[in-house]
């Protein structure tokens, strides 16, 4: 790949953020999607406003796009313990950690060259994570979707991951809505930050990870031990 462009939704905060800048600091053009506007001060940014939840809109929104990579970072986190579900809270988290990713995909899979990357923001929760239901399953649903479409560009030298860190230090963290059930401090004694994440999610864009296909890189800072 001689021209890297990478297209990153959750762009505006946080992880989308973080992997942005990490990429054009690595030399990359990228495409931000956000729905709030989003400035880097740099030459090979470009925004792409486009609310997510609009699912019919996706495909037409990046229809003149062919990118290399795509990272899809948007996410919204609402708990609840069983019980009280909230069942809109539910929906809305799958459409858009699940139905988004796979719409974006579907829409750029084709157009990605050989030795393209796909990267999902996934969550250590897809493993199950109490009051997190609904949220750990759209988190686990992005997992079987990567490993399958792993196996299926494989022929094409694409490769499919997940990056799931455990709670991060972002915006979301500190999200009133989720008081009931508060993030647990890693064994390291604080939270992941974004770059970490970015970090990781810049290695899987690599040459160097070619051969890593299929998988769910963990950054919990111990909290899985």
């Amino acid at each position: 790949m001689d021209k890297r462009h990478a297209l990153v939704t959750g762009a505006s905060s946080g992880i989308g953020a973080a992997i942005v800048e990490r990429l054009l600091r690595d030399g990359w053009r990228v495409t931000g999607i956000s729905r709030r506007p989003v400035t880097f001060d740099h030459p090979a940014f470009d925004h792409l406003s486009l609310d997510l939840n609009d699912v019919d809109s996706i495909a037409g929104a990046v229809a003149g796009l062919a990118p290399t990579a795509l990272v899809h970072a948007a996410g919204q986190l609402k708990v609840a313990p069983l019980g009280s579900l909230d069942h809109g809270d539910g929906a809305a988290m799958w459409r858009l950690h699940v139905d988004v990713a796979a719409r974006l995909a579907d829409a750029l899979a084709p157009r990605l060259p050989q030795g393209g990357r796909i990267v999902f923001i996934g969550s250590r929760t897809a493993s199950g994570a109490t009051g997190r239901g609904q949220y750990a399953a759209t988190k686990a649903a992005l997992v079987a979707m990567a490993r399958s479409w792993a196996s299926e560009l494989a022929p094409r030298g694409i490769t499919v991951n997940v990056v799931a860190p455990a709670a991060t230090e972002t915006p979301m963290l500190n999200d009133p809505t989720r008081a009931t059930v508060a993030p647990k401090l890693p064994p390291i004694g604080r939270f992941i930050r974004p770059d970490e994440v970015a970090a990781a999610v810049a290695f899987l864009l690599s040459p160097d990870a070619a051969a890593i296909t299929g998988q769910q890189l963990v950054i919990c800072g111990g909290s899985s031990l």
